[in-house]
C-alpha cells in the first residue's frame, strides 16, 4: 500500500495534468446537476464521440427536468434514437418525474442514488462534480487505472472485485476537489491508460504506478473469461408504396425498445413476396453480432402487425437503429420504386 505522502503526490500530479490537458467536453462547462446527469446517463456503455452529437440537441429540447418530465415518450425516444440502450432514456424521464414531485434536484449521494437508472458510479459522479461531495466514481476507465496503480490482480468484473476496487478508489480520491479528481481519473483511463499498450511514457502518475514499476501494466486489470459473441443472420423487408413504408411498432409492454418502429421480417409478414437485395450491414447488441440483409418485397394482403407510415413522418418517429441503417441503404439509391411486381428470390 503506498504511503500517504505518495498518495498526496499522485493526487497533485494527476490534477495538475488534468487542469492543463483535459479535453474540452460540453458537460465539463457546467455545474448544473441535471445537465451533468444527462451526460452521465448518455455516457453509460457509450463512447464520448457517439454522445457529443446528441448531448446539446437533447438539452436544447429538454433544458431542465420539468421539460423532460412533461415530454411525450414518443418525442423523447425520437430525440434519443440512434444512441442505443433506450431504457436509459425512459429511466432518465422517470428520474425527471421524481424530481418534479420532489420539487428540486436531489443534492446528496444517497438521494441521487435513489433516482431511476442511477447506480453507484453515476450517483458518485454527479454528487462529486455538481456538489463537490467526496465520493469516488468507479467506471471502467477508473477501474483500469486503480488496478494498475496498485498492481492489483483481483478480478474487476465481479461484485467482490468492484467493492474491493471501490475502496481503493476512495483511498486515492482527493477530497478537496473530488469532482475534478474523478474526472481526471476517467480522463487518464480514456486518453493515456489504454486497455492495450498504455502510454506510460506520458502518464502524469507513472512514478506512482506499481504495475509500471513491475512491468505488469498490460496484465492489469484482470477480468473473468469473456463471453463469446453469438452471430446471427437476419433479413428485413423494405416495402414502399405511394410515399409510405411498411413498418411495425413494438408494443408498450415489450422488454426491448418498447415503442420503437421496426421494418418487418418473415415473422411479421410470412406471405410477403421477396425481391432483390438492397444491401447489408452489421449491427451489434451486447453479446450478439447480427448481419442484416435488406430486401425489397411486395406487401401481402395480410399486413399482420404492420402498417403504412408516411416517409415524411419518419424523422419525427422513434426508429430502431436497424430501421435507420436500412433506410440509409435505401436513401443511397437502392430502394424499390413503387410496388414490387416480380419475385426474383425467396427467403
Amino acid at each position: 500500500m503506498p504511503l500517504e505522502t505518495d498518495l498526496q503526490q499522485l493526487r497533485c500530479d494527476l490534477l495538475t495534468w488534468f487542469d492543463a490537458s483535459q479535453r474540452d467536453l460540453p458537460w465539463r462547462r457546467t455545474r448544473d446537476p441535471y445537465a451533468i446527469l444527462v451526460s452521465e446517463i448518455m455516457l453509460q456503455q457509450t463512447r464520448v464521440a457517439a454522445v457529443l452529437p446528441f448531448y446539446g440537441r437533447f438539452l436544447s429540447r429538454f433544458p431542465d427536468f420539468l421539460k423532460l418530465a412533461e415530454a411525450p415518450e414518443s418525442e423523447l425516444l425520437a430525440c434519443w434514437a440512434g444512441l442505443g440502450y433506450y431504457h436509459r432514456a425512459r429511466n432518465l424521464q422517470r428520474a425527471a418525474m421524481h424530481m418534479r414531485e420532489r420539487g428540486a434536484f436531489p443534492d446528496t449521494y444517497v438521494e441521487i442514488r435513489k433516482l431511476p437508472g442511477v447506480g453507484d458510479y453515476t450517483a458518485a459522479a454527479v454528487a462529486s462534480i455538481a456538489f463537490d461531495l467526496p465520493h469516488a466514481a468507479l467506471d471502467g476507465n477508473v477501474l483500469r487505472v486503480v488496478s494498475r496503480v496498485f498492481d492489483d490482480a483481483i478480478e474487476t468484473d465481479t461484485a467482490a472485485g468492484r467493492k474491493h476496487f471501490g475502496a481503493l478508489a476512495a483511498l486515492l480520491l482527493d477530497t478537496s476537489r473530488p469532482g475534478a479528481f474523478n474526472q481526471a481519473m476517467m480522463e487518464l483511463g480514456a486518453t493515456v491508460c489504454f486497455p492495450k499498450k498504455p502510454q506510460c511514457l506520458v502518464c502524469p502518475i507513472v512514478e506512482r504506478c506499481e504495475a509500471r514499476r513491475k512491468g505488469t501494466q498490460e496484465l492489469r486489470p484482470v477480468k473473468a473469461a469473456a463471453v463469446k459473441n453469438i452471430e446471427e443472420d437476419r433479413v428485413v423487408f423494405w416495402i414502399v408504396e405511394a410515399g409510405k413504408v411498411l413498418a411495425w411498432q413494438r408494443p408498450p409492454q415489450s422488454k426491448l425498445m418498447a415503442g420503437f418502429w421496426e421494418l418487418p421480417e418473415r415473422t411479421q409478414i410470412p406471405a410477403a413476396s421477396v425481391g432483390r437485395t438492397l444491401g447489408a450491414f452489421r449491427h451489434g447488441i451486447t453479446f450478439h453480432s447480427y448481419r442484416f440483409e435488406v430486401r425489397a418485397a411486395a406487401a401481402p394482403l395480410d399486413l399482420g402487425p404492420c402498417e403504412w407510415v408516411s416517409m415524411d413522418e419518419l424523422s419525427s418517429l422513434p426508429l430502431s437503429t436497424v430501421m435507420r441503417k436500412a433506410k440509409r441503404l435505401a436513401d443511397r439509391g437502392r430502394k424499390p420504386r413503387g410496388t414490387l411486381r416480380s419475385v426474383t428470390a425467396s427467403v
